[in-house]
C-alpha cells in the first residue's frame, strides 16, 4: 500500500494499531470472537495455551502477528510523512525500514549545505569541506551495508 492510496487518515490508526497491538480493538462482534476462540482452542490447547478467554484470545493476536504482513510505501518527502510519523508511531517502531534508492552525492551534500549555512563559521570553506565529509560518511554506509550482506 502506498501513501496515496490512503482514502483518510483515520485509517492510518487501525494500521497504527495492527503494528504496535496486533489487533484493532472492538474489530469483532461478542459473537465472532467466541467463534473464532472456538476454532483456535483446540491448537491453543495443544501448544500449551490455558483455556481462559484472555489466554485464548492472546494466543489469536499472537499467532496474527506472526502470520500478517503488511507492504507500506512513504515517501519521506515533504511535510506528510513527518506528520504520520508522529501521530502514528507503530509506523516507525513496529516495521524495518527499507529505503529504496541511495541518494546522489551532490544531492547529500546540498541537503548538508542547506542546513550547515545558517551557522556562522570563520571560513567560508568550513562548510563545503564539512558537507562533503557527511555525503562521504553516508555514502560509505551504503558501500559497508553491500560488504556485509555479500
Amino acid at each position: 500500500m502506498t501513501d496515496s492510496q490512503i482514502p483518510q487518515e483515520k485509517f492510518l490508526i487501525y494500521v497504527n494499531d495492527i503494528l504496535s497491538a496486533g489487533y484493532v480493538p472492538d474489530l469483532f462482534a461478542k459473537d465472532e470472537l467466541d467463534g473464532i476462540m472456538g476454532k483456535i482452542r483446540s491448537e491453543a490447547k495443544s501448544s500449551g495455551c490455558e483455556d481462559t478467554p484472555n489466554a485464548l484470545f492472546q494466543f489469536f493476536v499472537d499467532k496474527v502477528r506472526k502470520n500478517l504482513h503488511m507492504g507500506l510505501c512513504f515517501s519521506p518527502v515533504g511535510e506528510g510523512f513527518r506528520k504520520r510519523a508522529r501521530s502514528f508511531p507503530g509506523l516507525i517502531n513496529s516495521t524495518s525500514i527499507d529505503w529504496f534508492h541511495e541518494w546522489p552525492e551532490d544531492a547529500l551534500i546540498g541537503v548538508a549545505n542547506r542546513f550547515l549555512k545558517s551557522i556562522e563559521w570563520p571560513n567560508e570553506e568550513i562548510p563545503d569541506l564539512i558537507a562533503s565529509h557527511m555525503a562521504f560518511v553516508h555514502m560509505s554506509i551504503g558501500q559497508a551495508n553491500e560488504e556485509f550482506l555479500s
